[in-house]
């Protein structure tokens, strides 16, 4: 980014950005992605048009960096000291409410990118890629401690797992993903696919 472009993008403070992230949040809940729009985005934050595309650029990129706002911390953040506890804290860093508003938000943006290109590459590019390299890096500690073998066939499958017990829930069972389902499924199927023990 060039310094011009950073002292465009410097003009709303971290405060109003925080803001107009949570309306941009709260439309995608109410209309989805197709149909909101960066003049519903304005109305809704009392902000022009032109501050909104100076600022993000676009509806893409706005929607992208509201939900990388609204992440319950970094994956890369959590460190306990043994893969189990790593994830069992990453599941109740948000409660079930939130956990189901979030899921389902997401559910309908990974629709939205089989026909939006620019907000799969977005979506990749600011969300999944970053998340898959922290949980890999999660792994890769797991693997230096000695808890998990190094080639063990399990790792390339973990981010796979993880996702599918998010996706699947509701249409398995019609019920939104909890921290117990979550907290079950990698005592159930996660850990012992790695080889480490489900007990303390």
């Amino acid at each position: 980014m060039t310094d011009a472009a950073t002292a465009r993008r410097s003009r709303i403070t971290p405060e109003r950005a925080a803001e107009l992230y949570e309306a941009v949040l709260d439309l995608l809940r109410e209309v989805g992605y197709d149909a909101l729009t960066m003049d519903a985005v304005a109305a809704r934050t009392r902000s022009s048009k032109a501050t909104l595309y100076r600022q993000w650029g676009g509806k893409a990129e706005l929607v992208v960096r509201a939900i990388r706002h609204s992440k319950p911390g970094r994956i890369g953040d959590v460190d306990t000291g043994s893969l189990r506890a790593d994830f069992h804290a990453l599941v109740h860093r948000e409660d079930d409410c939130a956990m189901e508003q979030n899921t389902a938000l997401m559910r309908g943006l990974a629709m939205a990118t089989h026909t939006n290109p620019d907000l799969l590459h977005a979506f990749r590019e600011q969300v999944i890629e970053p998340e898959i390299t922290e949980l890999r890096g999660m792994l890769a500690r797991a693997v230096d401690r000695g808890e998990v073998a190094p080639d063990n066939p399990a790792l390339p499958f973990v981010v796979h797992m993880m996702i599918g017990a998010f996706a699947t829930r509701a249409l398995i069972d019609e019920q939104p993903p909890t921290q117990d389902f979550l907290s079950s499924y990698i005592d159930a199927v996660i850990l012992p696919a790695l080889g480490v023990p489900t007990t303390t």
